[in-house]
């Protein structure tokens, strides 16, 4: 069983920044691949940005070149660096990690970036 924890959510204007952290209760190496998600009211849960057991990494296109996605081996966490925010980028964030063929999700977060 694996429990992921996010935080660092909140209420930003435009073009501010905000950093999500997702603690797993394993070593993050034993989970295949976390990614982050969104989800928007109306919209369906979409991949933002995705960090592999090897450390590769991948991005919508929609956050390519704000968004960056990192790892603390030794604190078992996740980051999301949100840079240059936009509004369309408000929704719930969750992480999601991959362990063999078992998925785990957080709680998620809210971000909320006000025009």
């Amino acid at each position: 069983q694996v429990q992921l924890v996010e935080s660092g959510g909140g209420l930003v204007q435009a073009g501010g920044s905000l950093r999500l952290s997702c603690v797993a209760s394993v070593s993050i190496l034993s989970i295949n691949n976390i990614g982050w998600y969104r989800q928007a009211p109306g919209k369906q849960r979409e991949l933002v940005a995705i960090i592999f057991s090897g450390g590769s990494t991948g991005y919508a296109d929609s956050v390519k070149g704000r968004f960056t996605i990192s790892r603390e081996l030794a604190a078992s966490t996740v980051t999301l660096q949100m840079n240059s925010l936009k509004p369309e980028d408000t929704a719930v964030y969750y992480c999601r990690g991959l362990r063999g063929s078992s998925m785990y999700w957080g709680q998620g977060t809210q971000v909320t970036v006000s025009s």
